[in-house]
């Protein structure tokens, strides 16, 4: 049964009280610790602005925070199902494994069962969970001054020969396909909040996803049909500047972005896109506020269709368009770094 949660002021009431109505009903978020508890957790309260509320698990975790340790909100689904405790207890034991479905059988669990159950209590299957987790402890390890090369996603691009395979993969070509020649070359980079890919020519940056987006595989054989199959894999020279930039970025130093841009969408959505540009960092729009912005007030819908189509993650900061009342919405790399990146931004205000 769905549940539409209250107002945040209600649900802090509740958190403050421990009220049991809310219990497996409603989860609190806490930016402050990076911990998502039961509104009946007894530790000591947050704040309240360091509080999101959720209706469910799952959506904590996508949101990036980890599960309490002492009112363990995942504990109801474990003994309810006793493969979901026996993966768990796995999980928590095996930090920064890559897990695959083998790994389940050979814990003499059915791969299928398994992915059916997880996706009933958490909205997400156990492969999902623990590249969730495996994600998270590199940001967390990142952010404590430590460098985290690996574990940032499931491809994960160790050397260049490991990338061309993984990107060989994402294009459904054999790794020799790509042309030695190619107009546009493409390329990883390591950021705190995992690998992206970007696609440059040798002046234009023309694509920069997280490398584990749904849509990349289709974003990828649209351009590999516009530059008649001439991709190949590499580095040109817009990519050093772009990754100085970036890490300027995360690192807090720098939130502007000087790369030249190739937008490839109709007149439209580029001037979606171009709205985009103007957001400054630590600021947020929504919709509506872009609808007006380009002239174009009763399409609202068609901006938030031009802002999910967006190929050029944070230099194109769709990123910061949320719902009218200020919630996140969908986003490609995933809701959990929505949130981190606005964090982030918030020092850019």
């Amino acid at each position: 049964m769905l549940f539409d949660l209250p107002g945040p002021a209600t649900l802090y009431d509740a958190l403050v009280n421990r009220d049991p109505d809310y219990d497996g009903r409603a989860y609190v978020g806490v930016s402050s610790t990076g911990v998502f508890c039961r509104l009946t957790c007894p530790a000591r309260k947050p704040k309240p602005e360091n509080c999101t509320f959720y209706t469910s698990v799952g959506e904590c975790l996508q949101a990036g925070f980890r599960a309490c340790k002492r009112c363990h909100p995942l504990a109801p689904a474990a003994e309810a199902e006793p493969a979901i405790k026996a993966l768990l207890a796995a999980l928590n034991a095996r930090k920064g494994h890559r897990w695959r479905e083998p790994d389940i059988a050979r814990m003499g669990l059915d791969p299928s069962t398994v992915r059916r159950a997880f996706n009933r209590h958490f909205g997400m299957t156990f492969l999902e969970m623990a590249r969730l987790e495996r994600l998270r402890d590199g940001h967390v390890a990142l952010a404590s001054g430590h460098k985290v090369i690996e574990a940032q996603l499931d491809a994960g691009f160790g050397s260049p020969s490991a990338f061309r395979t993984a990107f060989s993969r994402l294009m459904g070509l054999a790794p020799g396909s790509f042309a030695a020649d190619g107009l546009i070359k493409a390329d990883y980079i390591d950021t705190p909040l995992g690998a992206m890919i970007a696609l440059c020519d040798r002046t234009h940056l023309h694509l920069l996803e997280f490398a584990d987006r749904k849509a990349l595989p289709a974003e990828l054989r649209r351009l590999h049909q516009a530059f008649k199959g001439r991709i190949g894999i590499g580095r040109q020279a817009p990519m050093d500047g772009l990754e100085r930039e970036l890490e300027a970025y995360f690192s807090g130093r720098a939130a502007q972005f000087k790369v030249p841009m190739a937008f490839h969408g109709s007149d439209f959505t580029k001037s979606v896109w171009h709205a985009l540009v103007q957001i400054p960092a630590g600021e947020t729009r929504s919709y509506s506020a872009i609808a007006n912005e380009i002239g174009r007030p009763a399409a609202v819908r068609a901006v938030a269709r031009a802002n999910g189509a967006n190929q050029i993650a944070l230099l194109v900061p769709c990123h910061r368009v949320l719902g009218a009342d200020g919630s996140l919405t969908g986003y490609g790399g995933g809701l959990w770094r929505k949130q981190k990146l606005i964090e982030i931004e918030r020092q850019y205000a």
